[in-house]
């Protein structure tokens, strides 16, 4: 089994490979901001991962049982809060050319979460261009390509000015950030615009939504998320829930 130490440094690049698979259990932890030749899928069994992608401007959240799709060459970073048990696997994107090119939270299938588990059991100098291992990873990707994508990204605005919106504070309101920032709403809405996608609104909705998983997944109640994330009762936050994702919270973590 390819089983990594907390401790130990590790670069996949190094292995010569074209297919690498580890598995490793890790409490707070910060990777800090790296980039690999080889592309990246990231499979949390357990706990909750904040990743952030292109140099801090994007945002994204893996969530228990789903897993992060990392392009090669993209520079990104890994913290983890309380115990993580995580799956990764690194591919030679020269060997597989259908490998996505986008960034992206997947949904993971029964048969793509066993195929983790399976490669990733397998020691660092397996061939992999023969025999079932070729099979192994073949169908890997083919799961990877056809996974579904999950709401669990967000762009950050990269005005200075809003610097203040990248940590655990829940964004203000439209008004209160113009009164911050000393900005029109007009001025902030096309930052907005123009740097997510999105209106402030939407932007925020998808900000909250991220927060309540993280939080769900590391433990905290239902009540102490809806509080902190500005709902008014348990209620509306499951409905705000379900409306964001077509699921309750226990449904979504089941």
């Amino acid at each position: 089994m390819a089983w990594l130490n907390a401790n130990a440094v590790f670069d996949p690049d190094t292995l010569k490979n074209s297919v690498i698979g580890i598995q490793a259990e890790l409490g707070n932890h910060d990777s800090g901001l790296h980039q690999h030749a080889m592309a990246q899928i990231l499979f949390t069994r357990q706990g909750c991962i904040r990743l952030t992608l292109n140099n801090g401007a994007l945002l994204c959240l893996l969530p228990p049982t789903r897993a992060a799709w990392i392009p090669a060459g993209v520079s990104h970073r890994a913290e983890m809060k309380n115990t993580v048990a995580y799956r990764s696997i690194w591919f030679q994107p020269q060997h597989f050319p259908s490998l996505p090119a986008s960034p992206g939270i997947l949904n993971v299938s029964p048969l793509l979460r066993e195929l983790l588990e399976r490669i990733t059991e397998q020691p660092w100098e397996t061939r992999w261009g023969s025999g079932s291992s070729l099979h192994l990873a073949a169908l890997c990707v083919a799961e990877i390509c056809t996974a579904a994508y999950e709401p669990m990204m967000l762009a950050l605005p990269q005005d200075k000015r809003l610097s203040r919106l990248s940590g655990d504070a829940l964004p203000p309101t439209l008004q209160e950030l113009a009164a911050l920032c000393g900005a029109s709403e007009k001025t902030i809405s096309r930052i907005f615009r123009r740097d997510t996608g999105m209106s402030f609104q939407q932007w925020r909705q998808q900000w909250r939504l991220m927060k309540a998983v993280e939080l769900l997944a590391t433990g905290q109640r239902i009540t102490d998320t809806a509080q902190s994330l500005g709902f008014a009762s348990d209620s509306a936050f499951i409905y705000f829930f379900r409306t964001m994702t077509g699921e309750t919270p226990g449904q979504y973590f089941a």
